[in-house]
């Protein structure tokens, strides 16, 4: 059975800018360690596509994305979003070319997915996205908590 067509690349876009909107919400309001910690935890609730056979990928393959997310889409992100102390708070000040970032680092996905569509099943591109989106946030995170205990002193 197939879809309506562009309908995957619509809720890509529809995604995008619901993640846009989101991180700007987040930058006018003090960052806290919850707030530092909880996405990553909450995300790795979707490791559990992977009990399902269909969605499984070979290790190799798995931690190729994770380094891939982790290593090299994060340090974009960890380079242009920086914590500074205003007061007694910690804020998230991001550069100019943050929005940039993101905007680039959705187009990469969505050329890679196409591609590797081609090379895998629908499910198993879901799961190696889904893990480069992991390295990817949990490199950003630790990055952010780093600094945020350098700020803090704790």
């Amino acid at each position: 059975m197939t879809g309506i067509p562009g309908t995957s690349f619509g809720a890509a876009i529809v995604g995008f800018f619901v993640v846009l909107a989101w991180r700007i919400r987040e930058g006018q309001t003090p960052v806290t360690v919850k707030k530092v910690v909880i996405p990553p935890l909450g995300m790795a609730t979707g490791f559990s596509m992977f009990l399902v056979p269909i969605f499984r990928v070979p290790w190799t393959w798995a931690i190729s994305a994770f380094l891939l997310g982790a290593l090299v889409l994060a340090y974009p992100l960890i380079r242009t979003s920086r914590l500074t102390r205003q007061g007694e708070v910690i804020m998230m000040h991001r550069s100019k070319a943050f929005f940039a970032v993101i905007a680039v680092l959705a187009l990469i996905r969505l050329a890679a997915r196409r591609y590797v569509n081609r090379v895998v099943s629908l499910e198993q591109t879901a799961g190696l996205f889904f893990v480069l989106a992991f390295g990817m946030i949990l490199s950003w995170r630790i990055s952010m908590l780093l600094e945020y205990r350098r700020l803090t002193g704790d």
